[in-house]
């Protein structure tokens, strides 16, 4: 399987968008179906979305600095919040178009010829969100995760377009046609929403998940003892990176020095598992 790092998943992702939006956009040309039409606008979103995604994920991979000692990786919230804002943009623009035809309706043309445009789009998008949807799990990035899940719900659109759009050609009720660019701005309208949720989470420095937490707490349980405790665990993700920080109580007779090695020890073993450690040292107030 294709190994590809997250700026080549979003590039490919973007080319992809770019495609599918000509695609749907000739489809609606050629039919006059706002059902169509609300799945080119969508198709738009996908483009500025990927665009957006792939200039924050460039950010995000730059090295902390004096500015921002904890790097740049929340810029990939930024991402996620882009892509819903721009999906509830989109389904304000399918609601007034919609709208304008369900008052008065209108007969499709060229139906097989745009509806096999439309197919062809969803296919190319059902690629593109499976290699997102990994990419985002194997890179822990919203990002990847946002535009994926995006095209994923863009994919299930298209299905429910398509068989809305036949069945109002089929059955001569062109208000059907309408009626589907409605169901089609709920649904995206929703997605979106549950983006911007995510990306507002990670902003305010969610916790690890329950799993992480437990890797993080057995792998110190190594260091503690009758001597030793650790206390105190919080932890936060920021995108692709994560941190943690915790208590050490050690005895009052030990030495700095001998304090701060088993820190760092710790804190090595903690890194291992992907996440940042800071150990604080307390005296413990009875050995």
């Amino acid at each position: 399987m294709l190994n590809l790092r997250p700026r080549q998943l979003l590039l490919l992702s973007l080319l992809a968008a770019f495609a599918t939006m000509a695609l749907k956009t000739l489809a609606w040309y050629l039919t006059g179906s706002v059902g169509f039409l609300s799945d080119a606008i969508e198709s738009l979103v996908n483009v500025a979305g990927a665009g957006f995604a792939l200039i924050m994920v460039s950010i995000a991979r730059r090295p902390a600095d004096d500015s921002h000692p904890y790097g740049h990786s929340k810029a990939e919230y930024l991402s996620a919040a882009f892509e819903g804002g721009m999906i509830f943009l989109a389904a304000l623009a399918i609601f007034i178009t919609a709208g304008a035809r369900l008052i008065n309706p209108q007969p499709l043309a060229s139906l097989g010829l745009g509806t096999a445009l439309t197919v062809l789009a969803s296919l190319i998008n059902l690629g593109i969100a499976l290699l997102l949807l990994r990419g985002g799990k194997q890179h822990n990035s919203p990002a990847l995760e946002g535009d994926g899940k995006h095209l994923m719900t863009d994919v299930w659109t298209t299905a429910g377009v398509v068989a809305g759009v036949s069945l109002a050609a089929v059955s001569g009720q062109y208000w059907l046609d309408p009626l589907v660019a409605i169901a089609v701005a709920l649904h995206i309208l929703h997605e979106g929403g549950g983006i911007l949720y995510r990306a507002v989470n990670g902003l305010m420095d969610k916790a690890l998940p329950p799993q992480r937490i437990n890797d993080i707490e057995q792998a110190l349980a190594q260091f503690a003892g009758s001597k030793v405790q650790f206390s105190n665990l919080r932890t936060r993700a920021a995108a692709t990176l994560q941190f943690a920080q915790v208590d050490m109580q050690v005895p009052p007779h030990w030495t700095v020095q001998q304090a701060h090695q088993l820190a760092d020890d710790a804190e090595l073993a903690i890194q291992q598992l992907g996440v940042e450690l800071v150990v604080h040292i307390e005296p413990k107030t009875t050995d």
